[in-house]
Order: structure tokens, then sequence, then C-alpha cells
């Protein structure tokens, strides 16, 4: 059998790429087989970071952050086993969306437990602030977009701070985690108030007569 020449020289990440995508059909098709409804492993998903949160909350940091791990996985797998087995719906994708939001939610909980359990208050606000910031970085968004077509604009997306909190749980660095959660996700809240202002005072310009010409 020839080989492709092309083939050789391919980067390293495209193989790593290739061999992750071929695990990922794997396991999606496993998880499919099983005949449990994606909205079952949206709910799992919601138990397993509940766990993950109660670790927090016990300050079993790399222990919650392995469970996290999990969470994150099970999270990535519902859609793609939705679409696996032809059951994507809106409702779906609705449930999702609400359920992440708890899952966020009982994660910072975890963590303002602990602070509070060990008489450490101002990271407990800390937690708290993170925990607030982080939900105003998905509903500024919602929020936006029931008003102009995409809000997209910022950086502290859901993945990011599950990342953040997996670093910070493995590597015991929770405190600076939550330093940047909580800063960078309120500047990410202000650049789509900025962002959406901007967007529907040019909708508001150009709906007004003798207003500004659009020059293509």
């Amino acid at each position: 059998m020839e080989t492709d020449p092309k083939s050789l020289t391919r980067p390293v990440t495209h193989w790593i790429g290739a061999g992750g995508g071929w695990l990922l059909r794997r396991v999606v098709g496993a998880l499919a087989a099983t005949g449990l409804t994606p909205n079952m492993f949206t709910f799992l998903g919601l138990f397993v970071n509940s766990v993950s949160a109660a670790l927090f909350a016990m300050g079993r940091f790399r222990e919650a952050a392995a469970i996290l791990f999990l969470a994150g996985f099970l999270d990535m797998v519902d859609g793609q086993v939705a679409r696996r087995v032809g059951r994507v719906t809106a409702f779906g994708a609705f449930l999702d969306s609400t359920l992440d939001r708890y899952s966020d939610i009982a994660l910072y909980l975890g963590l303002v437990v602990y602070y509070t359990l060990i008489g450490r208050p101002f990271y407990m606000a800390l937690a708290a602030v993170a925990m607030a910031s982080s939900f105003m970085v998905s509903y500024s968004r919602a929020r936006a977009e029931s008003l102009i077509p995409s809000c997209k604009v910022g950086f502290m997306e859901r993945p990011e701070r599950l990342v953040l909190l997996l670093i910070g749980g493995t590597f015991n660095r929770m405190a600076q985690v939550l330093w940047v959660i909580a800063t960078i996700s309120t500047i990410t809240v202000v650049h789509r108030v900025v962002y959406t202002w901007q967007q529907l005072r040019a909708d508001r310009d150009l709906a007004v007569p003798g207003g500004p010409e659009v020059i293509s």
C-alpha cells in the first residue's frame, strides 16, 4: 500500500487533532448506543458539576478539578450525541444552556462555602463577584441578542472559565484564578454593553432620514 506523500509533511498537531476526533467519534457512538437521551446526559453533567462543587466546598481542589474535567467532557458530548441520534431540538439547546448556568453557580457557591468555612471573607466575596460576573457574561449576550443579531465580543466565555477553574484546582491557585475570572468577565460585560450600544446607535442613525450616509 502506497503512502500519500502529503501525509508525511503534515504537522504533529494535525495527527493529534485527527486522533482526538477519531476517539471522540467512537465515544459518542458508544454513548449513543446506551439508549440514554441527550437531555439525560445534560442532567448527568449537572450532577457531576455538583459533585465537583461539593469537593471545592471541602477544599479538595485537585479531586474537584478531576471531576470537573469529566463534567466538561459530558457538557461537550451531549450535543454530539443529539446530532448522532438525530434528536437536536430547540428545547434541548435551551435546557442545556439553562442547566449550564446552574452548574456554574454550583461551582462558585462551592468556593464561597470553602472560603467562608476557613474564615477568609475577602476571598469569599471574590468568589461571589466571580460568580456574578460570570453569570452576567452569559446574560449580557442573551439580552443583547434580543436586540441585535449577534453579540459574541469579549473573551471570558464558559469554556475559558472552566479551563481556569481546572487550572486553579489542579495547581492550587484558585485565588489567582478567581481574580482573573472576576476581572476579565467584568471587562467582557462592559465590552458587550458598549458594543450593543454602538450597534443600536448605528441602526438608529441609519433609520433616521438624513442620517449618516453609508459608503460601500
